[in-house]
């Protein structure tokens, strides 16, 4: 177990007033004191861990007390913090805004309360002085079980609008310190686009970019108070849980279009005796050899999907090895490689069905999946959690069979879900394994019990 080390958690009063920046400025600034960092997210994002990864060059968990439970957060965040010197958490849309508008489940106070995490609490301070003082006062005296250790007014105008901060919540007795105040800079703005940022992979943002943004944050912020100056000892490497002799290789696609992968999804494949082969489907034209199975994530493949469709060789591939039985999990963008097209663009062919892109978000939220039938990912009542999130629709014909009963966080009934070819399963739901992690382990039984490709 991971002794205690100084857990910090970025937190804001609402999305939108730039935790994602600050919180990849402080991995940037800690980097450069040569502290050893250990990221993490609340939430089920898959982009903004990316982001914290290239920030501080050490992998980013995700922490859903909802999706996992919260012994399972506890034992992720000391296996990960094990070798660093301190944790950095990114929050997850307002401080309290969880599952329910009568509690704070799953919302990031809670995760801050479970951890002992020190909240650092950021506001947008454009168009106001002396009222960021009342904000900072609710949040800060909402519930007095959190912990602040300060303050951090983003997106300030000018040197007066900095003083006017200062003797605003200076005039406000016993709030948390006030850390700094930070000038807007258009230059540090991460871009946009339908699922939320654009990935760290397809940003592309070199070593210079995170110095600019180390640079910026401790040009206006005081760190020394809250974070040590040295390392406080040794460095050791991130530890994982232990593996078991691989009994099977499970090919996994990743590259810029199969990017969303949850960490302890693959590590726990990989502890219950998986090896794991990675190859793009963007750029390698026939599937690993001596493959027992094949996992295929979500991701961009719409905006990859002309290059994904001149990939014939690759395509027919995984149609092959369909329906030759290779056990195949998909999800999301995953699944709809396996479709017939992405809009006009040839997939393949996996599914009866065709990937249409939709101008309109076409779902978003957390899953709840029991299994209605024995298969790859375990028997049937296996209950599993997930999140939605997309952008384009299937419509599968009635007789595909179905074996996911679906329903949201709070226990309404969806549409059956879940599709499944021979063995293949594919869905629009990305699942954390840590939810049931005995469906690692039943998913590399299955595979290692199925035909091996050539």
């Amino acid at each position: 177990m991971a002794e205690a080390i100084p857990t910090f958690l970025i937190a804001a009063p609402a999305s939108g007033c730039g935790k994602t920046t600050l919180t990849l400025a402080l991995l940037a600034a800690l980097r450069r004191r040569e502290l050893r960092v250990a990221p993490f997210k609340v939430g089920p994002d898959f982009i903004d861990p990316g982001h914290h990864a290239a920030a501080c060059g050490r992998a980013s968990r995700n922490l859903d007390s909802w999706m996992c439970g919260t012994n399972y957060v506890r034992d992720t965040f000391r296996r990960a913090c094990v070798g660093a010197d301190v944790a950095v958490i990114e929050g997850v849309m307002g401080l309290f805004d969880g599952a329910s508008g009568s509690d704070d489940a799953g919302s990031s106070a809670a995760i801050a309360r479970l951890l002992d995490a020190r909240v650092l609490l950021v506001i947008d301070a454009r168009a106001q002085a002396r009222s960021a003082a009342a904000l900072v006062q609710g949040f800060t005296r909402f519930d007095p079980r959190l912990k602040f250790a300060g303050i951090l007014c983003n997106r300030v105008g000018s040197p007066r609008h900095a003083e006017l901060l200062h003797d605003a919540l200076a005039s406000v007795p016993d709030l948390p310190p006030l850390l700094g105040c930070l000038p807007r800079e258009e230059a540090l703005s991460l871009p946009e686009r339908h699922l939320g940022l654009v990935t760290a992979g397809d940003a592309r943002r070199d070593e210079s970019f995170y110095q600019h943004l180390a640079e910026w944050l401790e040009s206006h912020v005081d760190l020394n108070p809250i974070f040590p100056s040295d390392p406080s000892g040794p460095l050791a490497p991130c530890v994982s849980p232990a593996h078991r002799p691989p009994r099977a290789r499970i090919a996994v696609a990743r590259d810029e279009a199969f990017c969303f992968y949850y960490p302890d999804n693959l590590e726990l494949l990989e502890a219950a005796g998986a090896e794991l082969v990675f190859f793009s489907p963007l750029r390698d034209t026939r599937l690993p050899q001596g493959i027992h199975g094949l996992y295929l994530g979500g991701g961009y493949p719409e905006l990859h999907a002309e290059k994904l469709a001149a990939n014939t060789h690759l395509l027919a591939d995984i149609r092959r090895a369909a329906d030759q039985e290779l056990p195949i999990y998909a999800e999301c963008g995953g699944f709809m490689l396996l479709s017939q097209s992405i809009d006009e663009y040839p997939m393949a062919g996996v599914f009866p069905a065709h990937a249409r892109l939709l101008k309109k978000r076409r779902a978003l939220g957390y899953r709840e999946v029991t299994l209605t039938a024995d298969s790859l990912l375990g028997p049937a009542g296996t209950c599993l959690r997930g999140h939605e999130f997309h952008y384009s629709e299937m419509e599968m014909p009635p007789e595909v069979p179905r074996q996911y009963r679906l329903s949201r966080r709070g226990g309404e009934d969806l549409a059956d879900e879940g599709y499944r070819r021979r063995n293949v399963l594919g869905s629009y739901i990305h699942l954390h394994f840590g939810s049931h992690p005995s469906v690692a382990e039943h998913f590399v039984n299955f595979c290692r019990k199925g035909v091996q490709s050539p």
